[in-house]
């Protein structure tokens, strides 16, 4: 039932991370505070479309 997703920073624009998440749980989209090696600094990363 997990899916594996991706996260793109919301500054930059670029896909950094992957992570899974469980599309029966959590309808909405995932977004997390993850360090962005592009800008070198935490930065919101939102789930891709």
């Amino acid at each position: 039932m997990r899916e594996i997703i991706t996260l793109i920073c919301t500054e930059c624009k670029r896909k950094n991370y992957t992570t899974t998440k469980n599309k029966k749980n959590t309808k909405e989209r995932l977004e997390m505070a993850k360090y962005c090696p592009w800008d070198r600094k935490h930065t919101k990363h939102k789930e891709e479309k």
